[in-house]
């Protein structure tokens, strides 16, 4: 079939749109219709070229929802019609990572879908019988998307397509740095370094979790009210003395969970700083660029801090993404607050835009 998409031709220049052609599902394979998709800091990330893994051409986009339309053969787990939600870290449920309670990364297709291809080394995305490689397993800056079964969640239709797609990435991964990798505790004291998509989830993930006193810090002070609006009890503006205004505020001591998501090597140091001495855990969600390395002194470490990664918040998609939009639907997270423009696929690259200005927390592109 013919499909309109977002292609990246060549690194640091515009997203292109143009007409491609999209193959059938193949065995364990699920064509969707898009309905909505978040443009995500990754996207950005990827197409300015400072993604060490990144490669063209391809359809950029991964925070996606739609429709099953068709499956190919042994496809079990949805049907045409269902709502689901894009994985770009899938599920099998059957290898030793998906078998584990310690890690939500799935070996099933790993090293494909890592080359931007499908499950069995091709792609079903072309031009003129030239193969275009998918992106993150996903590729949804495009009208339909096909894509592995074990990469899509089936979520609750009644759920807004809008703000079904941001679980796809940014706010899952906040939430789940928050419930899943930190495991914060009732009562406890943390704090949330950015306040974008992914900090902002991970105030409320802190909040659902029943923690106590959660600092936002940010360098904008619009951000920062919407950081209350998700359960931040304080607000601070970054700077260089932001470390020493957090230890003097918990007492000298730190926060029990400090969490990082902005993505800047500076900040995932003041993060791991702010961390409380004897116990505290520092959560690193931000993707820094190529070649930047975070410089930790070993005395913070060696006094009781720790610090971990967090990748899509230890979120197992198909499992946990339905209950995380159960809980929006029930008035838990306020998604609503998170759409700050409405475009066309044709205006992909005024989302990047946007982004790049600060300008509002996501844009989503609606498909109609």
């Amino acid at each position: 079939m013919k499909i309109k998409a977002a292609v990246l031709e060549e690194f640091g220049q515009p997203l292109e749109i143009h007409e491609v052609d999209l193959a059938e599902p193949k065995s364990g394979e699920v064509l969707v219709r898009l309905s909505a998709c978040g443009v995500c800091h990754t996207d950005l990330y990827t197409a300015s070229g400072a993604d060490p893994s990144g490669y063209a051409p391809t359809v950029l986009g991964h925070e996606g929802a739609g429709i099953v339309e068709k499956l190919g053969p042994d496809v079990t787990s949805v049907a045409p019609g269902d709502q689901v939600v894009t994985l770009f870290s899938p599920q099998c449920r059957e290898c030793i990572h998906c078998l584990s309670e310690r890690t939500n990364l799935c070996l099933a297709i790993r090293d494909m879908q890592g080359k931007g291809f499908l499950p069995d080394g091709t792609t079903r995305l072309g031009r003129d019988d030239e193969p275009i490689r998918h992106f993150m397993g996903t590729s949804t800056f495009a009208e339909y998307t096909v894509m592995p079964e074990i990469a899509l969640a089936k979520v609750n239709p009644e759920a807004p397509p809008e703000h079904a797609c941001l679980f796809a990435c940014g706010l899952s991964t906040g939430l789940g740095a928050a419930m899943n990798t930190a495991k914060v505790e009732a009562g406890a004291t943390c704090v949330v370094f950015g306040a974008g998509m992914v900090g902002l989830g991970a105030v409320a993930g802190c909040r659902l979790q029943g923690a106590e006193r959660i600092v936002c810090v940010d360098l904008s002070e619009e951000r920062l009210e919407l950081a209350k609006g998700q359960g931040a009890t304080d607000t601070m503006v970054g700077g260089s003395d932001v470390v020493d205004r957090i230890v003097e505020m918990t007492g000298g001591f730190g926060a029990d969970y400090t969490f990082e998501a902005t993505g800047n090597v500076a900040v995932m140091r003041q993060a791991v700083e702010a961390a409380r001495m004897g116990w505290g855990l520092c959560t690193v969600a931000g993707v820094a660029g190529k070649g930047e390395v975070l410089e930790v002194v070993p005395r913070y470490l060696i006094t009781g801090r720790r610090v971990a990664g967090s990748s899509f918040g230890g979120v197992k998609g198909r499992d946990q993404v339905p209950q995380y939009i159960e809980r929006a639907l029930a008035g838990d997270i306020d998604v609503a607050a998170f759409v700050s423009h409405r475009i066309t696929l044709d205006e992909v690259n005024r989302g990047f835009e946007l982004m790049e200005a600060q300008d509002g927390i996501r844009s989503v592109i609606g498909f109609g």
